[in-house]
């Protein structure tokens, strides 16, 4: 039995307290071996660019010019995440068939019956616009966890070009967006 918690006899991870290594840049638990080297993240905003580790683990931004790098890769990355929606969209009004007009009835005011026209539109599933769909989706869906990702790191410096990049896109390929509600959106 344990002091951290009397009703188990194992130690919770989150509950251990954590032992800096000599390197003064790494943490590690006391139930971890020597090889295993453990960041601690960040959880509140802050302003720096030590040891800001960016996505991968041999990503790490240690100096003012790594900072405004990154910086600059992540702005655009969410430029591209912004163009590529529109992108997706541009090619599926471009690619749509089977049009089909449908009319329902619609009770008009006077008690009289209306008929109200609605377009379906359809896409066939095996289309070479489909394949092309889906992969972008993957690829869209990828770029938005990893700005999800860098936003998570609290690094106030990449959280405003994740935001800044985000809304250079938006004006820039957004203006002429026929769709009001974004159907397509994963992050927002």
């Amino acid at each position: 039995m344990n002091i951290l918690d009397p009703h188990s006899d194992h130690v919770h991870p989150t509950m251990v307290p954590a032992i800096s290594d000599p390197h003064g840049d790494h943490t590690t638990s006391p139930d971890m071996g020597h090889g295993d080297h453990m960041m601690m993240m960040q959880m509140t905003f802050y302003f720096g660019y030590k040891n800001v580790e960016l996505l991968f683990a041999g990503l790490v931004i240690n100096t003012p010019g790594e900072m405004v790098g990154a910086c600059i890769g992540v702005f655009l990355l969410a430029v591209f995440y912004e163009g590529l929606k529109i992108g997706r969209e541009f090619l599926l009004r471009r690619n749509q068939v089977n049009v089909r007009y449908n009319s329902m009835p619609v009770p008009g005011a006077d008690g009289t019956v209306l008929m109200e026209t609605h377009k379906t539109v359809g896409q066939r599933m095996l289309s070479l616009a489909h394949f092309l769909q889906t992969f972008l989706h993957i690829i869209q869906v990828v770029v938005s966890y990893f700005l999800m990702l860098v936003f998570m790191t609290y690094n106030g410096y990449l959280c405003i070009a994740v935001a800044a990049g985000a809304g250079l896109g938006y004006f820039l390929f957004s203006w002429k967006k026929a769709v009001v509600v974004d159907i397509t959106e994963h992050c927002h």
